[in-house]
């Protein structure tokens, strides 16, 4: 019997029940509007200070007390399918093949490769370092954090977020070549999709479900076999939708408003019917965004561009509604426990594992060391991370060998992990990526053009 990756690869999430009943309408409504005003307010603020606006809207949700409301997980998890959805067919529009011409190559190594490496080395030091509850730090191999949990933190960890690098480096634009943000541009584009195959990869071969009897050797076959599926199947639909979404806007669209509806609609119709024929929703609408970026249209003011530019709002609201939920959702006294464990991910990943992920393949790479070193610092996290987390916390209990007394205890020190993480890497690289480019002084041209 195979883990459930339903919810993961596109499956819609489990309904729970409405919590909010008790609270009037209207002041939900006013609710919204004054916390999302709010959050206009914390961004200004943020990028004046010089780091990502998304950090300091989840700031602003960490210090509202949520529980007046009551929303519940189940609540959040119903918004963050879509918000998934809605991000990677965002990605898939930024997937531009023409602005990475000559270093193509390089980016899918990094892309795909790096996210690899990347939650290979960070799952190692997590399960090194942390204890069998990811409550403290035990160096060693006699009290370790069981391994299916260290590496679902470290693949919840291996995308990176252009929004948030990007945004911090406009302060140095004139430093950094537009290779290198055109490099940084299409990684975080296409590893989104990559760090949720590898993380599907880890949760099929770390977790089960109840009354399985399967050997190992079967349940890795059957895995492997059903994860097939679903990517070629997710990936066939969203080709398919990408030719409709050409077919839709040559024969209706009249405005370049309209877009808008028609994006919006492939996107959502795309993720669904993926589902229901047994595909992935996430690879679909991603490989969806990539054709309908890629394609030639009838009308020369519609392109990849246009396409994005009336996506950019609801993109942006999307980003930052998942990191606002989570830190509505998100207890601080609750981070506590974890912190030891979180500020060590954070160190590994920054430190070492985003660094060796590029430096691995710099044999490949058409830029000089110094733009490398730069490309190694630039692995800001954003909100996949946080997104996928909520996945963790469902899917520790089902850990191989996990004694029940510790699985609520490790799913919520697991997740904060996940969050501390997120936090450490966006403001200690957001406020170090300026000084850190003035003092590489990058050059304006790669080594070469191949």
């Amino acid at each position: 019997m195979l883990p459930n990756l339903g919810p993961l690869l596109g499956s819609a999430a489990e309904a729970g029940p409405p919590s909010l009943e008790a609270v009037p309408l209207e002041a939900q409504v006013l609710f919204i509007g004054v916390v999302f005003l709010g959050t206009l307010i914390v961004s200004r603020f943020s990028i004046r200070i010089g780091v990502p606006a998304i950090l300091g809207v989840l700031a602003l949700g960490l210090m509202i007390n949520i529980h007046v409301l009551d929303v519940s997980h189940g609540e959040v998890e119903k918004i963050h399918v879509f918000a998934l959805a809605l991000l990677l067919f965002y990605a898939g529009l930024k997937t531009d093949i023409q602005s990475i011409r000559g270093f193509l190559a390089y980016g899918l190594l990094l892309a795909v490769g790096g996210v690899a490496i990347s939650t290979l080395i960070l799952g190692a030091a997590i399960y090194w370092l942390s204890s069998a509850s990811g409550s403290s730090l035990v160096p060693g191999l006699t009290e370790t954090m069981p391994l299916g949990a260290a590496f679902l933190i470290a693949a919840c960890l291996g995308s990176t977020d252009a929004g948030a690098t990007l945004s911090v480096l406009r302060q140095v634009q004139r430093q950094v070549p537009e290779r290198v943000r055109h490099l940084l541009e299409f990684e975080s584009s296409v590893n989104d999709p990559s760090a949720l195959i590898i993380y599907s990869i880890c949760l099929s071969f770390f977790t089960v479900t109840s009354g399985t009897t399967e050997s190992m050797p079967a349940m890795a076959l059957n895995a492997s076999s059903s994860l097939l599926q679903k990517l070629g199947s997710g990936l066939l639909v969203g080709v398919g939708f990408g030719y409709i979404a050409k077919l839709v806007i040559n024969r209706f669209v009249i405005d370049k408003e309209q877009l808008l509806v028609v994006a919006m609609s492939i996107a959502f119709i795309d993720y669904g019917c993926a589902y229901f024929l047994g595909g992935s929703g996430y690879v679909a609408v991603y490989a969806t965004g990539v054709f309908m970026a890629n394609l030639h249209y009838q009308d020369t003011q519609i392109n990849h561009q246009s396409i994005q530019e009336v996506l950019l709002p609801f993109n942006t609201m999307t980003e930052i509604s998942i990191f606002l939920l989570f830190g509505l959702l998100v207890n601080p006294a609750d981070l506590i426990p974890s912190l030891p464990a979180g500020i060590a991910a954070a160190a590994a990943l920054m430190l070492v594992a985003r660094p060796v992920s590029v430096f691995c393949f710099q044999h490949a790479s058409p830029f000089h060391l110094r733009d490398s070193s730069l490309i190694a610092w630039c692995g800001l996290r954003g909100a996949v991370p946080l997104a996928l987390s909520f996945n963790v916390a469902r899917a520790i209990p089902n850990l191989k060998g996990l004694d029940p007394a510790l699985a609520a205890e490790l799913a919520q020190n697991c997740q904060s992990i996940v969050f501390i993480a997120v936090i450490l890497n966006l403001l200690l690289q957001g406020l170090s990526l300026p000084p850190i480019c003035r003092w590489l002084n990058a050059p304006p041209t790669p080594a070469s053009s191949s």
